[in-house]
């Protein structure tokens, strides 16, 4: 990815990068004033004065003058570079390496690795760790009383450079993978939030057309029953015949296509019935894909004589039906799906003869995580990002259930393995 590019991905919040350097600057100035005023401890303290307010004034041009509440990647790492430059100046003035604050001059590059490119940390950490090992040969002695001196031997101050040099790489690199992490995991909860968003919004189109087709059902029969009276009355009439004719067989035409907008036509008031049991939402998506696909879908029902009913949810079927797609998708000609129910639990077991799922990811148990890939270059093209299975398994997971995955000891096939304890289905 280009450096360019990046900017527009990766950034900072200006009101929280600007109130943390407001922080910043009152210690130093605390520091400042009493080590020289409370401690009467001799150094350049007018410089190191200045030196906070030049910070100071960037962070009020940064607050002024900046009008995006997000600053870029670049102009981020603008800052935080000013800002590697203005505390090692003081360091200089105060001790350098021996200043027991020494440590304070990571932050930026950790908090670069957490919002910002990896080029922009690796940029900050260049700079701290030029600046460390200058600050380790060349500084102005700690501020101290006349009469102490302190002095320790040459191993232990260079040990100081060499351990902050080595935290900071560390701090840097998990602070950047944990960044990543948080990054791909935001994204693929918008990719969830926009499905589930599109998925609303069927749904309430449909449950508007239903309830047209339901509200417009009683006129329309009394428009056709009008017609069929008045066509056995005037149908011989030569000068009505045609109208007539064309009157019922377009009211005829208006109630096939209302029965076809209506979800349930047989149902008279309440023509939404949102309580189902499991069996029920798996049966309703199995006949979606039965339509399209060529592939026999078996469904199994054991000890489910009192299943349990639960709220017909958005993020049940969408969850279940990425499953049952991924089973339909990768298998060569059989899908089993059974569902099991006992007094306190019910379970979905979904099993395909496909591949199975990928050795590499199952054994390292990613199943489940978004933006994965497999080593596995034969179904490569087939397996994807993961990302279906992130969706599905988080929506799941959101309603209670516990999600598992193996490969079939059957068939070597994809086995998914969805629990609910009753009392969590009944929740819902």
């Amino acid at each position: 990815m280009e450096f360019i590019k990046a900017s527009n991905l990766y950034s900072l919040n200006k009101s929280t990068y600007v109130n943390l350097r407001w922080i910043a600057y009152i210690g130093q100035l605390s520091a400042i004033f009493a080590v020289q005023f409370f401690l009467n401890y001799k150094f350049d303290y007018i410089i190191c004065i200045l030196i906070v307010f030049l910070g100071v004034f960037t962070n009020f041009f940064l607050h002024v003058k900046t009008k995006e509440n997000q600053l870029n990647n670049n102009l981020s790492t603008a800052y935080l570079s000013f800002d590697i430059f203005q505390i090692g100046i003081l360091f200089y003035f105060t001790g350098g390496i021996t200043n027991p604050f020494i440590f304070l001059i990571i932050i930026p590059a950790v908090f670069s690795s957490q919002y910002l490119h990896f080029f922009s940390s690796i940029i900050l950490v260049t700079i701290i760790t030029i600046i460390v090992i200058f600050l380790s040969f060349f500084y102005q002695d700690l501020p101290h009383p006349g009469e102490l001196h302190y002095h320790v031997p040459d191993y232990y101050l260079f040990a100081i450079p060499i351990s902050i040099i080595i935290g900071l790489f560390f701090l840097v690199y998990f602070g950047f993978k944990f960044g990543e992490e948080s990054r791909i995991r935001k994204k693929a909860y918008d990719k969830i939030q926009e499905l589930m968003a599109r998925e609303s919004e069927l749904l309430s189109l449909g449950a508007q057309a239903a309830a047209s087709a339901h509200s417009l059902g009683t006129p329309l029969s009394t428009i056709l029953l009008i017609a069929t009276e008045l066509q056995k009355d005037f149908g011989n009439n030569k000068k009505f015949k045609k109208d007539l004719d064309l009157l019922l067989s377009q009211s005829i035409r208006c109630r096939e296509i209302l029965k076809k907008l209506s979800l349930n036509p047989s149902i008279e008031d309440e023509f939404l019935n949102i309580s189902l049991p499991l069996n029920d939402y798996i049966s309703e998506i199995v006949r979606s894909y039965e339509e399209i696909s060529k592939k026999i879908f078996s469904i199994n029902l054991k000890n489910n004589k009192n299943p349990i009913y639960t709220n017909k949810s958005i993020e049940i079927i969408y969850g279940l039906r990425n499953f049952v797609g991924n089973a339909n998708k990768f298998s060569k000609e059989k899908i089993d799906i059974s569902i099991i129910s006992d007094n306190n639990e019910t379970s979905i077991i979904i099993k395909d003869d496909g591949p199975g799922f990928p050795k590499d990811l199952i054994d390292k148990d990613k199943l489940g995580e978004p933006y994965i890939r497999t080593l596995d270059q034969k179904n490569i093209s087939k397996y994807g990002l993961g990302l279906g299975t992130f969706i599905g398994k988080t929506l799941l997971e959101k309603n209670f259930a516990n999600i598992s995955f193996k490969n079939s000891s059957d068939n070597g096939g994809a086995e998914v393995l969805i629990k609910w304890k009753n009392n969590d289905l009944k929740l819902i």
